[in-house]
C-alpha cells in the first residue's frame, strides 16, 4: 500500500495513522450542526483540532445526515469559502467535505488540499475538475443512493465485495487521466446506505479492501450505528467512537476522520507505543 497521500500543498507520510479532525459548518449536521457555522467559531474550533493533534482539518458545508435535505450552491459557497479562507493561513492539509464541482473547484482555488467527495466523483463535472488540477488529493467514497433516500433502501448482498468493486470503477477513470496513484484515498462510507451489520462487516472485512494498494480513510465518528450497539445518543458516542477508529487502524485504515480529535490522538498514542514496542522486540 501507497505510505503516501499527495495533495495541493503537502505530501502527507502514512506510515503512521493520521487524524482529520471534522469542521462542519452546517446548521444542520448530525452530530454538531450550528455550533461552528460562523467563521469565527468555524476557526476557533479548527484551532482547537489541532490543538489537540489533528493532522487535516475536513471543512464541510451541508449536512449528510440520512434525510437532509440538498444545500444550494450558493449557501455552500457562502458557508465554505469565507472559512477556508482563514483555514489555508493555518499551513496544515484542508480538506473540502463537498460533492459540488463548483465548490471543488472554488476551493481549490483558494488553496484547499483534499477534495472528499461522498459521490466519489459522480456528479457532472466533479471527475474534469480533480483530475484536471495538477496535485490535489481525492477521497473517494461508497454510498448507496443519495443522502435523501439512503436510509430508506439498505445494500443487498455481499457489502464488502460490493464496495470494492464500486470504489475500483470509481478510481480507474481517474488513473485513466493520468491521476496518480497517490493523490487517492479510498473511503467504504459507513452509515451511507449499508445496514447495522453491513457497516460493521466493512470494519470486520476491511483488510479486503486493501489489496489494491489505496490507503483507507475510515469515518466512524459518532455514526448511528455505533448508538444502535452502545444505546448512546450522538452527543455521547466518544468512546465507542474511538473503539472503532482504533480497530479501523488495526485493520489497516490509514487517515481516521473524528470530531474527538484529543481522545483520538491519546487513543492511538497508545496503538502507536504497541506498534513500536513489537517491532523492536521483532
Amino acid at each position: 500500500m501507497s505510505q503516501q497521500w499527495q495533495t495541493s500543498r503537502f505530501l502527507l507520510q502514512l506510515d503512521k495513522p493520521l487524524v482529520m479532525g471534522i469542521v462542519n459548518v452546517t446548521p444542520d449536521s448530525f452530530s454538531d450542526g450550528g455550533k461552528h457555522a460562523g467563521v469565527s467559531q468555524a476557526m476557533a474550533h479548527a484551532e482547537r483540532l489541532l490543538s489537540q493533534g489533528a493532522h487535516i482539518l475536513d471543512i464541510g458545508g451541508e449536512s449528510t445526515r440520512p434525510g437532509s435535505p440538498a444545500v444550494s450552491l450558493e449557501d455552500e459557497l457562502a458557508r465554505v469559502l469565507p472559512v477556508l479562507r482563514e483555514a489555508v493561513k493555518l499551513q496544515v492539509p484542508i480538506s473540502i467535505d463537498t460533492y459540488k464541482p463548483e465548490v471543488m473547484a472554488a476551493s481549490l482555488d483558494l488553496g484547499a488540499d483534499i477534495i472528499n467527495d461522498i459521490w466519489a466523483l459522480r456528479q457532472p463535472g466533479a471527475f474534469e475538475t480533480v483530475s484536471r488540477h495538477d496535485s490535489c488529493g481525492v477521497c473517494l467514497m461508497h454510498m448507496h443512493k443519495t443522502p435523501q433516500d439512503m436510509h430508506l433502501e439498505h445494500m443487498q448482498g455481499n457489502a464488502v465485495a460490493q464496495v470494492r468493486d464500486f470504489l475500483l470503477q470509481a478510481t480507474q477513470p481517474l488513473l485513466d487521466a493520468g491521476v496518480a496513484r497517490s493523490r487517492i484515498v479510498w473511503d467504504y462510507g459507513i452509515g451511507f446506505g449499508k445496514s447495522v451489520v453491513q457497516n460493521f462487516a466493512l470494519l470486520a472485512h476491511q483488510r479486503e479492501l486493501l489489496d489494491l494498494d489505496f490507503p483507507l480513510l475510515a469515518g466512524w465518528s459518532r455514526k448511528g450505528s455505533l448508538g444502535q450497539v452502545s444505546g448512546l445518543s450522538v452527543d455521547q458516542r466518544m468512546v465507542p467512537s474511538v473503539a472503532a477508529a482504533l480497530l479501523a487502524v488495526e485493520r489497516g485504515a490509514r487517515i481516521v476522520r473524528v470530531h474527538d480529535v484529543k481522545d483520538t490522538v491519546a487513543a492511538l498514542a497508545v496503538w502507536q507505543a504497541v506498534q513500536d514496542a513489537q517491532a523492536l522486540q521483532d
